[in-house]
């Protein structure tokens, strides 16, 4: 018998074609299984798209929205925040006299300067309010809790023309 004659060779292309076949049922149930389990949502339901996040080197809103994300995320481990990276954030973002007057106010009011609460908010949006001399303003709005009882905080944050925060405030400077 030849070596390519087809009777030698479709016992093999069969156990490769069955195992292929196998191998594709399985990974589309899995597949099918893991989304099932992890979505919620009617089986006809489109799938969402990838949500996708962008910024910009240099850029003052980046640069605020990466503040605030970075700080959130320090903070928001309520039986072990990162006290230490939070500290370093804002020796990092913030300006040196704006730092100072912060941790005043912070020991007046009781709560977070930077995040005017004594709680972690749950979401973020940072929103170019333009330009204001060799500054600028950005505002972060904060979503405090979830479903029906949520809560909005707006802050207006104040980057000098070297990207350091030097103020955050509830109203605006324009």
């Amino acid at each position: 018998m030849n070596s390519n004659s087809p009777a030698r060779r479709r016992p093999g292309r069969r156990a490769a074609v069955a195992a292929g076949l196998l191998l594709a049922v399985g990974l589309g149930m899995s597949a099918q299984v893991s989304a099932q389990a992890s979505v919620h949502a009617p089986a006809k339901a489109a799938v969402a798209a990838p949500q996708s996040v962008s910024g910009t080197t240099g850029h003052v809103v980046t640069r605020v929205a990466d503040f605030y994300g970075a700080y959130v995320d320090a903070k928001s481990d309520y039986t072990d925040p990162d006290v230490t990276l939070a500290t370093a954030l804002r020796e990092h973002y913030l300006t040196s006299d704006f730092a100072k007057r912060l941790a005043t106010w912070e020991k007046e009011n009781g709560v977070d300067g930077v995040l005017r609460a004594q709680n972690v908010p749950a979401r973020w949006t940072v929103t170019d309010n333009g330009s204001m001399g060799h500054s600028h303003e950005v505002v972060v709005t904060l979503t405090f809790g979830s479903g029906e009882t949520t809560q909005k905080t707006r802050l207006f944050v104040v980057v000098e023309r070297y990207n350091h925060i030097s103020d955050i405030t509830t109203t605006s400077s324009r």
